[in-house]
């Protein structure tokens, strides 16, 4: 069995506390997934210009935000680590000539758990969350990536959150998307029909309203979907799987890559 890649839109803090079609989805989407052993995250809220994976034997709850309501500052999703799988990807990251740095004590950021906690509420699976890059170029992403498919064959989960579209200074008061938000997600599935690798990677210059659905001071979201895309190099297929917004300018989107389940499962 293979499990497919994920790119989850992780959406507001406050997205903890909700019930609502999105959480309701994610909710679903941890039990229709055979269950994996281990999680690895590639989070929008760990940047770094040296990759970074975390070794601990369990993760503190990060609430890396401010100005929510007091009840998303007490959740606490307290998952394990796996040294055996923190070794596992340092080893393969080795073997890819791929400098890391092994890090203990960070927890797990909002980035994560926010999904996670609906997915699986019991937190009672591993996770090993790894930092992003977005001073790399879209290809050096996808091919870190690349690196770590074969964790997808020993049932480990992968999955890159983030946000496609992620504008907090163009926020309406309506959940319909914007028009160019709509535009560049739409842009985005057709690229991924055809797994255009080529139109991917310059979306920056190739996708409609790209300046506008990744505005550089929020580019970090969008980039953990390159390093998911890149774990499913050797299928090449694409499932959409969710897709709502927020306010406009924020969608909230899932996609799976690759995997045997990924047409009947999913």
């Amino acid at each position: 069995m293979t499990l497919p890649a994920l790119f989850v839109a992780h959406g507001s803090p406050a997205l903890a506390v909700e019930d609502n079609a999105y959480t309701s989805f994610l909710g679903e989407l941890g039990t229709k997934l055979p269950r994996p052993r281990g999680i690895v995250v590639f989070s929008a809220h760990w940047d770094s210009p040296d990759q970074r994976l975390t070794v601990d034997e369990s993760h503190e709850t990060l609430h890396d935000f401010y100005g929510f309501p007091e009840e998303v500052y007490r959740v606490n999703y307290p998952a394990k680590g796996d040294a055996a799988l923190s070794d596992e990807i340092a080893r393969l990251f080795s073997e890819h000539n791929l400098p890391y740095q092994p890090i203990l004590g960070r927890g797990l950021d909002h980035g994560a758990w926010v999904v996670l906690k609906h997915m699986y509420p019991d937190a009672d699976i591993p996770v090993i969350l790894l930092s992003v890059d977005s001073r790399r170029s879209p290809e050096e992403q996808y091919e870190i990536g690349r690196m770590l498919a074969a964790l997808r064959d020993q049932d480990i989960l992968v999955v890159g959150s983030g946000g496609l579209v992620h504008n907090l200074r163009l926020l309406s008061r309506e959940n319909e998307p914007l028009e160019w938000a709509e535009q560049f997600d739409q842009w985005i599935e057709e690229q991924l029909q055809s797994w255009n690798l080529k139109n991917l990677f310059n979306y920056a210059k190739k996708a409609p309203h790209a300046l506008e659905a990744v505005p550089s001071y929020a580019a970090e979201h969008f980039i953990p979907f390159f390093y998911a895309l890149g774990t499913a190099d050797r299928e090449r297929q694409a499932k959409k799987l969710y897709q709502e917004y927020q306010l406009g300018s924020l969608s909230l989107n899932c996609w799976a890559f690759g995997g045997s389940e990924i047409h009947h499962t999913v």
